[in-house]
């Protein structure tokens, strides 16, 4: 099993105006030496600036997660 995502490592484009935005101010606070924003430095500048949103995102993906593991062992039997 892989324990490092590799997406995190993927440049994330301003592809609408709410990324421009986000893209913008995380280039303002990273200041990448390449230019370029990841997916990795979204996540860093979120869990110290909105950390409740990523919570929530997290706890989310917890639960359907935890309930698909459910779904599966019963399916199983």
């Amino acid at each position: 099993m892989e324990l490092e995502n590799p997406d995190l490592a993927l440049p994330v484009a301003a592809e609408t105006p709410l990324k421009e935005m986000v893209v913008n101010y995380i280039g303002e606070k990273a200041s990448p030496e390449d230019g370029n924003i990841t997916v990795q430095m979204a996540v860093d500048v979120f869990a110290v600036e909105f950390p409740e949103f990523l919570m929530a995102v997290a706890e989310e993906n917890f639960l359907r997660g935890y309930a698909q593991a459910l779904a599966d062992v019963d399916q199983a039997k």
